[in-house]
């Protein structure tokens, strides 16, 4: 036996030529053998490759300067892991405290340069991604699957998309009307919405090649496979590949971070239709005249105020009132606000059938018929979770499908782990990247932990929408005794100097303490002021503590500071930077 160059550790068979020995691990029957064959002798530089099964070896006859990474990497392209049969062995001792985390479903699997700990990653949205480079870095081997659009909803099909058709809609609204069209001239602006979509789509795309694809790309440690995952037991996946065939992927340990498509209500008659989710609603290159949406919350209603700026004349069904299950006083507010805006709102009112009549939908409802060009239903979104197998693998749902985690991201699986929509966390990709992100320190040894007390959220229509911590409601159900102030935007010199004071700003404190459990506010800017209030809450401030710091003049985000100064004082009676 010799070593070149390379760092191969050579023998030489029966007839003198020279043969390459790889030990591979993570094979479970003969056909693995075979793939792993295959995959080996499509290397450059191999001339014939056998693989065992039994004994887990792969014995190469190639050129002297065939690159080792290359023969890891196609390897590992299948799920499993390649190292130098003849490489020396690692430490063999484990403390006590590693084998009782590992038992656990944790602990540090020890990682030596073939990569031991191998994680796989179902999904490449925002979890899935924060997951597979955080536990790159933690130094394991991540085998990425995805089925689709590398990306996952945030980027392609949600939140960037729909944040982009928003702005557009709000400069639409300005050019038509403001508060200060006596001093400047109004005009109807022509929208081309094809021009528009072109040009959502064309910042769709360069963000997921820059944020997603190409940092995939650039990363060794990551292995991207294209197909559908499903588990086969505990510590397998089968992956239906996007191109044929099959792979099995054998994991030490897995995060599931499938997302979340939107749900379609039951509603007789509707799925013989040609319904939109807000999937088609964004991608549709025209504006329809009439548009009809099922729905009262963020979706729903932030695709509403869109499509009626940008032209189309809407109508809201809610089965209930708008934001119902927040504080009363935001779904009155947007209410309120979409009706002086011309959007037909029509609360505690259902759809009892749907039908597709003439090119248009026909709706029956409790408020006599309805006929519109176009149906958008965004009544809420559904767990991806039913055909990953995971009875199989031991992982518990949820009665509405979601995966049970604990704060850890902790399945009921060992060593299985979960973040994100298809879990029974908050359905935002920031909690979904930092699950992932927690979830990969955990698989790779550590001890890290999500806490979601302080836990801000946004809805974008305009006034936005924004609300952290408890509401009075919330935390009277805790058992917490409570003070709440709400201060409308007449009070707010910024408001006031916009000429636009819409809204409110609501502070609720725990009774004789002050202490701060949450905010919820309707404003302009609304989400810019609410990470202010979730750092107060995360920091435990009191009102009093909130009352007495330094705010700039002439922002939103004084308002905070002018709530909390009303559990002492009224603010009416104060100069416009009175401290």
């Amino acid at each position: 036996m010799t070593s070149d160059g390379t760092g191969h550790q050579t023998k030489f068979g029966p007839k003198g030529e020279p043969v390459t020995q790889l030990e591979i691990t993570g094979m479970t029957c003969e056909s693995c053998a075979t793939h792993v064959k295959q995959a080996l002798e499509k290397v450059p530089g191999v001339r014939s490759a056998g693989v065992s099964y039994a004994t887990g070896i792969a014995r190469l006859a190639m050129a002297s300067d065939t690159p080792l990474a290359s023969l890891k990497s196609a390897v590992a392209s299948l799920g499993y892991r390649a190292a130098l049969a003849d490489a020396p062995p690692g430490p063999k001792s484990e403390s006590l405290w590693g084998k009782a985390l590992s038992l656990l479903g944790g602990g540090h699997k020890a990682i030596g340069k073939a990569g031991e700990l191998h994680v796989a990653v179902i999904g490449s949205g925002g979890g899935a991604m924060a997951a597979a480079l955080k536990a790159a870095e933690q130094g394991a081997r991540v085998t990425l699957i995805e089925r689709g659009t590398i990306g996952g909803t945030c980027v392609n099909i949600g939140c960037v998309p729909s944040k982009i058709m928003i702005r557009a809609a709000h400069i639409a609204h300005l050019r038509r009307e403001s508060p200060f069209d006596r001093g400047i001239t109004a005009s109807a602006p022509v929208i081309d919405r094809q021009a528009l979509h072109a040009q959502q789509q064309a910042r769709v795309e360069e963000l997921r090649h820059a944020k997603y694809e190409k940092i995939l790309q650039a990363n060794p440690a990551i292995t991207v496979l294209h197909g559908c995952a499903r588990f086969k037991d505990g510590e397998r996946l089968i992956v239906q590949m996007t191109g044929g065939g099959e792979r099995e992927v054998a994991f030490d340990r897995c995060l599931v971070a499938t997302g979340a498509t939107p749900a379609v209500p039951p509603i007789p008659g509707l799925k013989d239709t040609p319904f939109w989710t807000s999937t088609e609603a964004l991608a549709s290159e025209t504006m329809p005249d009439r548009l009809a949406v099922i729905g009262s919350s963020v979706v729903a209603l932030e695709l509403a105020q869109a499509f009626a700026r940008l032209g189309s004349k809407v109508t809201i069904l809610a089965r209930n009132t708008l934001f119902f299950h927040e504080d009363p006083a935001i779904g009155k507010t947007v209410t309120d606000t979409f009706r002086a805006e011309g959007i037909e709102v029509l609360e505690h009112t259902q759809a009892s059938h749907v039908a597709w009549v003439g090119g248009e939908f026909v709706l029956a409802t409790s408020r006599g018929e309805r006929r519109v060009e176009r149906l958008l239903v965004a009544t809420g979104r559904a767990h991806n979770t039913s055909d990953l197998g995971l009875d199989l693998a031991g992982v518990r749902l949820n009665a509405q499908g979601a995966i049970v985690i604990d704060r850890a991201m902790r399945t009921s699986a060992p060593n299985i782990y979960a973040a994100g929509d298809c879990t029974d966390q908050p359905q935002f990709v920031y909690v979904a990247a930092a699950a992932g992100t927690r979830a990969a320190i955990n698989m790779t040894g550590g001890a890290a932990v999500l806490d979601l007390g302080a836990m801000p959220a946004v809805v974008f229509t305009d006034p936005q929408v924004a609300t952290v911590g408890l509401s009075q409601a919330q935390a009277q159900a805790q058992g917490i005794e409570t003070d709440s102030r709400l201060l409308t935007l007449d009070n707010v010199p910024r408001a006031l100097a916009n000429f636009d004071a819409r809204g409110f700003i609501q502070v609720v404190a725990e009774r004789g303490s002050g202490r701060l459990l949450g905010v919820q506010a309707v404003a302009d800017q609304a989400g810019e002021l609410i990470q202010a209030a979730a750092l107060a809450i995360g920091n435990r401030m009191t009102v009093d503590d909130l009352a007495g710091q330094l705010f700039p003049y002439l922002t939103m985000v004084e308002g905070l500071k002018l709530c909390a100064q009303t559990f002492s004082k009224d603010v009416t009676q104060l100069s416009c930077c009175a401290g």
